[in-house]
């Protein structure tokens, strides 16, 4: 491993928090078990000035799901279930309005691969029979049969928590605080805002809000059952604990929580995202990157923006922490590895290839697109250039393939879906398919 390049990183994490507007950000980075950096920038609370440290709580939203994910798979290594079984074999109530129930299995909630799609959120359910009961009654149109399609689906994801209460009799928290947290000494981690709310050194979370997207505190939220995917708040010394699970060299190795080999399949490609990404079980892998793998996941809440990782050929843990919503964090994650790697800080992954996409092709593609959870994207094209309006702002966008277009701000794809010959009928954004609204 290189020497890290601390001065240079901290210069490139104070050019992003100005340019980006963040008020704090802690970053951490651990070799084999032992710290190698670990750095708060910028305030906590923009009243109060007070500084953010290593030890400072933030939301940490979908990272979340990779510690669901990793229970689960402590599951399947005690022989409790395996990836395969239905979900109906552990919720005997669970159906759908849209699809087959029967046909989902537990490896298809992991990977968000049911064929459901985003559904409208209802946070104030804090039951899982409650959801259940919702499920069965949402209409929704599926996007395809389980394993077919790749989409985010929280309402699909949490079950995994009412399958962990299930197979343990223990409520989800009280298993992974006991089970998870605790072990690891993330004394700092909680699923309980009553819990923040007693702690000292916790981030104030901000975002941008109304017509001059004035910097404003907004509340923690509550969000019910989907704490199964977002719920924990913790800090990046706590999540350098977690990361040496899969890495080895961890705090306490005496008391084997899940062995790594165990949690291995968790970064296994089960779905390919992009030409260079893949998504497996609640992690997101990039199997060539600079000669090394890159496993992450990544997670946006009001007032939260975060990024979490590890390289598991170097033993090395990245973990990025921030109190402002809706700015591209994975940036400094890619920045501190590369300092890790002794690679230039800029270096990312190779551009998506340029492609002269003709107005036939382009054709294909307009429309509108939106999913139930709120996502919405439409597409038109501005004196032949392809135009994108996410949520009331336009983007410029460039082809990279005849079903592929790429904000040329930010190198993010766009992915079109085709049934037969005719227009596009979905779109992949970010991590959620979009379906075309006639």
């Amino acid at each position: 491993m290189e020497r890290l390049q601390t001065t240079e990183l901290a210069h490139y994490i104070e050019t992003f928090m100005e340019e980006h507007s963040v008020p704090g950000l802690a970053v951490a980075l651990s070799l084999h078990g032992q710290t190698i950096y670990a750095k708060g920038f910028g305030v906590r609370d923009l009243d109060t000035k007070e500084p953010v440290t290593p030890e400072t709580v933030f939301g940490i939203a979908s990272v979340t799901k990779s510690f669901t994910a990793a229970a689960i798979m402590q599951l399947v290594h005690e022989g409790k279930l395996s990836l395969d079984d239905p979900v109906n074999k552990y919720l005997p109530s669970f159906r759908l309005t849209g699809c087959d129930a029967g046909k989902i299995q537990i490896r298809h909630l992991l990977s968000h691969t049911s064929g459901v799609p985003p559904l409208l959120r209802k946070e104030e359910l804090i039951q899982f029979h409650e959801h259940l009961d919702y499920l069965a009654h949402v209409e929704f149109a599926a996007l395809g049969e389980p394993g077919q399609y790749f989409s985010y689906a929280n309402d699909m994801f949490l079950l995994l928590g009412a399958i962990i209460e299930r197979v343990t009799g223990r409520l989800y928290r009280r298993y992974m605080t006991e089970r998870l947290l605790e072990p690891l000494g993330m004394h700092r981690s909680t699923f309980s805002l009553e819990e923040v709310a007693r702690l000292s050194n916790v981030s104030t979370p901000y975002a941008r809000r109304g017509a001059n997207q004035q910097m404003t505190k907004v509340a923690w939220p509550t969000l019910g059952n989907y704490e199964v995917g977002g719920g924990i708040r913790s800090s990046v010394e706590d999540l350098l604990a977690y990361g040496s699970l899969y890495v080895g060299g961890g705090p306490d190795q005496q008391q084997e929580i899940v062995p790594a080999k165990g949690l291995a399949p968790m970064w296994q490609p089960a779905h390919r995202l992009t030409k260079d990404a893949w998504y497996g079980y609640a992690l997101k892998t990039t199997t060539d990157y600079a000669g090394v793998t890159l496993v992450e996941h990544g997670g946006g809440q009001p007032g939260v923006s975060s990024n979490f990782g590890f390289v598991p050929e170097k033993g090395l843990v990245c973990v990025v922490l921030s109190n402002m919503e809706n700015v591209p964090i994975r940036k400094v994650w890619l920045a501190a590895v590369n300092a890790a790697l002794g690679l230039p800080l800029a270096h990312k992954e190779p551009d998506a290839p340029l492609y002269q996409i003709d107005g036939e092709e382009l054709d294909k593609l307009v429309g509108t697109y939106a999913c139930a959870e709120g996502g919405h994207l439409r597409l038109f094209v501005r004196e032949g250039v392809p135009v994108a309006d996410v949520a009331g702002t336009e983007f410029a966008l460039r082809a990279a393939a005849s079903d592929t277009l790429i904000f040329t701000d930010s190198e993010l794809p766009l992915r079109f879906f085709f049934k037969a010959d005719r227009r596009a009928w979905a779109v992949l954004l970010g991590m959620r398919m979009l379906q075309r609204v006639e």
